[in-house]
């Protein structure tokens, strides 16, 4: 059944815990400030929708479910985000398919849309709407569709967002829903029909897989202090390379990133415990910040 859910935050946590379903893994928010965010989400059968908007930078590990294509853009004139270590430009669509991992950081408050749908379901589509076979091959993941039908995609999702807004209750009829579903489905093929900004080589999903993998292995270091160094010697890169990407895709230090990481997780251990049993130094050795 159409649903449409519109909600206020406070706390980076509850609001990284409402982005699961956008593929988000975790967020870290990057500046000091009072943390402010809207998302506005809409679920129709085969396609779901969301508006997100930010006051705050942050960086987000985002991983494609295995069966899904995420599709990103940026919405008004809000600075562009970092995708994968590129900068989106005004005008570009991001598609993540399925099983795909990046980092998406944004440098500044930011407004942003996402469109998510079965994989399946879009290569089906595309073959009835195209007559021809519908490639979503891993390796393209940038595109500036023709003015058209990009503008027609991105005012199906500003009207639909509106209306899920200030009427939600007319989405909720099934027969609106399913035209709104058939408009945005046409809009979606009609952009991945055009051929894509740009294909990543080898060279780019090697650099990619690399920060990738230095994301996991914190993940696997969290309860313990690893150094840079032992890290470059698993990943099989210098130091030097190592901060060259991590400065392209975080925007930041490897040692600054982990250290980050670590004091969003002591935050995190510290809402959730109990505190009358645990102290907060017991909690900085826990995550490796002592």
């Amino acid at each position: 059944m159409p649903s449409t859910v519109t909600s206020a935050f406070s706390d980076p946590d509850d609001f990284d815990t409402a982005l699961r379903k956008e593929g988000v893994l975790s967020m870290l928010v990057t500046a000091r400030g009072q943390f402010r965010a809207r998302l506005t989400q809409i679920s129709l059968d085969e396609i779901c929708i969301s508006a997100v908007d930010e006051h705050l930078p942050r960086i987000a590990f985002i991983a494609a479910p295995i069966d899904t294509v995420l599709i990103f853009f940026s919405i008004g004139n809000a600075p562009t985000p970092v995708f994968g270590g590129t900068g989106v430009k005004t005008g570009e669509l991001i598609a993540l398919y399925p099983g795909a991992r990046f980092h998406f950081r944004t440098d500044d408050a930011s407004h942003w849309g996402l469109v998510r749908l079965q994989a399946d379901r879009l290569a089906s589509h595309g073959f009835a709407l195209t007559g021809t076979a519908f490639s979503l091959s891993r390796m393209a993941r940038r595109w500036r569709p023709a003015s058209v039908v990009n503008r027609n995609l991105r005012s199906l999702h500003a009207a639909a967002i509106r209306l899920a807004v200030k009427s939600p209750q007319v989405l909720i009829s099934t027969d609106a829903a399913h035209g709104l579903e058939q408009q945005l489905v046409h809009a979606v093929v009609d952009c991945f029909s055009e051929a894509p900004v740009s294909c990543e080589n080898l060279s780019e999903r090697e650099t990619q897989d690399t920060v990738v993998q230095f994301e996991q292995l914190l993940r696997c270091t969290k309860n313990s202090k690893a150094s840079i160094a032992e890290i470059c010697v698993k990943l099989r890169v210098s130091d030097r390379l190592l901060r060259r990407l991590c400065a392209q895709h975080l925007g930041m230090s490897p040692r600054s990133y982990d250290r980050l990481s670590r004091m969003h997780l002591a935050r995190r251990n510290l809402r959730r415990l109990d505190h009358t049993s645990i102290t907060v130094s017991a909690v900085a050795r826990h995550t490796g910040l002592s």
